[in-house]
């Protein structure tokens, strides 16, 4: 039900009943609160996706050599790795409303300041500054969905994901042409985007304000208890489905234009190309978590969308000018898994509680196994100088990728197999 519904029904009298209706300022604020999670999720790609397009002029402007340069590749899932396993005990002291809106006030700072930094060291303190922003909102944005949206979860994270994909996109196609609007200048183009975190700042400070949330410290009734989360292969499975979607991801934003130019497309479509994986996922995102929410589990979507990407992973191998286009939707569709596993994520909980215990667990993890996958591509490629190693190797990752997502997919809860053995032999 939406935030809405937090507000009570009026008790009832001796009087013939009455319809329960959210008042109208209740109303007004649970839309607020759905635009200001569409615009949080907006936030947490432009910080990694506007950097892309202009590595180069960054690098030559501050220095900064290939192996620091390597390493800026590596800051994100390092990031959301470490800050998204200190997002729970930072909710549980202050409530998860106010770590997001921290956390949006942290990607404004940091890409801000970054591009007024004047060395390769500043520059990545502040990159990672941002990053911790989007780590914490990573992980508790599907937390405050269960807890304020729990009979919206499909439609919520649908929001969710299609901001998410919609800013990712927008930053991957437009960085470029706006610096060059802005003067050619690589700082006016990366700080703009600063912008976008000051307006979603904006729209979480009423929300903030009006929930009022206190941290669940120990002792207060609606304090969750916490769940020994490793004991739950369901858990386990989530973290290792997340971790391989997420190595995909990253390798295809890295490196899906190079394999086109590397076939002999300019590099104007091959960039044309990489957007389309990216918008792909804007209207997906938003359907497939309402179709993936409405059944018992979510099987038949890891295979359909692991089988699209090896399909499209083949073509790419095989004969990347032949048809880019549809190799490019395909891999797309396949990196529409990010959407569905956010969604298992909210359906896996029965609580808020335990949806954020799983959620930085499955993230935290996840982005751990990650981080190996791209360097490990550009290793591949790098030897042999041809792109049928790396492909087959990311074709070949979606066999334990689908694995994992048909044990994360089952319709399960993490409470049920999180717990300790002594609580199993009471039950």
């Amino acid at each position: 039900m939406p935030p809405a519904a937090d507000t009570t029904a009026s008790p009832r009298t001796g009087a013939r009943p009455q319809t329960e209706r959210p008042s109208a300022p209740a109303k007004y604020l649970g839309v607020l609160f759905a635009v200001a999670i569409a615009a949080a999720a907006v936030n947490l790609r432009p910080v990694v996706t506007s950097l892309g397009p202009l590595l180069d002029p960054v690098r030559a402007d501050l220095g900064m050599s290939s192996t620091l340069a390597g390493l800026l590749a590596a800051v994100p899932s390092l990031c959301f790795a470490l800050f998204g396993f200190l997002a729970p005990a930072a909710a549980r002291r202050i409530g998860p409303i106010a770590v997001i809106t921290a956390g949006m006030g942290a990607i404004t700072a940091g890409v801000l300041a970054r591009s007024f930094a004047g060395g390769t060291a500043a520059f990545l303190l502040l990159t990672a500054l941002a990053l911790a922003g989007v780590a914490v909102s990573n992980v508790l944005l599907p937390v405050v969905i269960k807890r304020y949206f729990p009979e919206k979860v499909g439609p919520m994270i649908g929001l969710y994901s299609m901001a998410l994909s919609a800013g990712t996109a927008l930053a991957a196609l437009v960085s470029v042409p706006l610096t060059s609007a802005l003067g050619g200048d690589w700082r006016y183009g990366l700080g703009v985007w600063a912008g976008l975190g000051a307006l979603a700042l904006v729209l979480w400070l009423p929300v903030l304000i009006a929930k009022r949330e206190r941290g669940e410290r120990a002792g207060s009734a609606g304090a969750p208890a916490k769940l020994p989360i490793t004991r739950s292969r369901t858990a386990w499975a989530m973290a290792g489905y997340f971790g391989l979607q997420a190595t995909g991801a990253y390798v295809v934003m890295g490196f899906l234009s190079k394999i086109f130019q590397d076939s002999g497309i300019d590099k104007g479509t091959s960039g044309a190309l990489l957007a389309v994986t990216m918008v792909i996922g804007v209207p997906v995102s938003f359907v497939l978590p309402n179709l993936a929410a409405r059944r018992g589990d979510q099987r038949l979507f890891v295979v359909v969308l692991a089988s699209f990407g090896i399909a499209g992973y083949a073509g790419l191998a095989f004969a990347p000018a032949g048809a880019p286009w549809v190799w490019a939707v395909l891999v797309g569709l396949s990196n529409c898994a990010f959407p569905l596993v956010l969604t298992m994520i909210g359906l896996r909980a029965r609580t808020a509680g335990g949806v954020a215990q799983l959620s930085v667990f499955a993230q935290g993890v996840g982005y751990l196994i990650s981080i190996p996958g791209p360097i490990l591509v550009g290793w591949i490629y790098q030897a042999t100088g041809r792109w049928y190693g790396p492909l087959g190797f990311l074709a070949l990752l979606l066999v334990p990728q689908m694995l994992f997502g048909l044990r994360a997919a089952r319709a399960r809860h993490v409470e049920d197999e999180a717990v300790h053995p002594a609580e199993r032999v009471k039950a």
